[in-house]
């Protein structure tokens, strides 16, 4: 009986993730696979979708568009705030290009710090990834039902899964 990724299957893949250019931006190799819940937010939509139907030792290589992905960049994501308003960690000085961790209506997002210029601070709370269209290399390693628990917590437990003791 050959069981197909459907929705609430937990899924485990290998993958390689490649940007335009060919550069790899992630990969699973060497690690665990990835453990994840088919249907329910945990992996990008594109990626969900090209892997529907498949079968374990299927290999699929997909393209995904950024709607599909991390989304387009959004201006309205970039946000200029007052240097002040930053208590840094101990003596941590603020510099361009770190990632610092502010409060936004949706509670606690991750921000690219993109400029500073004398007391005030550009950041982009775009995901780094906006934008860009995503090409993936995957192996399914294995296809189970998920338990009662993983759907209630929203994600896979286990090996490659979301806890790591």
């Amino acid at each position: 009986m050959h069981m197909t990724i459907t929705e609430n299957k937990v899924v485990l893949i290998h993958y390689t993730l490649k940007d335009n250019s060919g550069e790899t931006l992630d990969s699973s190799e060497g690690k665990d696979p990835l453990a994840y819940i088919q249907g329910i937010g945990n992996i990008i939509i594109g990626l969900e979708e090209a892997l529907a139907g498949k079968v374990v030792g299927d290999k699929v290589t997909t393209t995904i568009a950024p709607e599909k992905a991390y989304g387009v960049r959004n201006d309205a994501n970039v946000h200029v705030v007052p240097l002040s308003g930053f208590q840094a960690d101990g003596d941590e000085k603020l510099v361009e290009g770190m990632q610092v961790r502010v409060e936004t209506n949706e509670g606690v997002s991750i921000a690219d710090v993109a400029k500073i210029d004398g007391e005030e601070v550009t950041l982009d709370l775009n995901h780094p990834l906006a934008g860009e269209t995503l090409h993936f290399d995957v192996e399914i390693v294995d296809i189970r039902e998920a338990t009662k628990e993983e759907l209630d917590h929203g994600h896979a437990h286990g090996p490659g899964g979301h806890h790591h003791h």
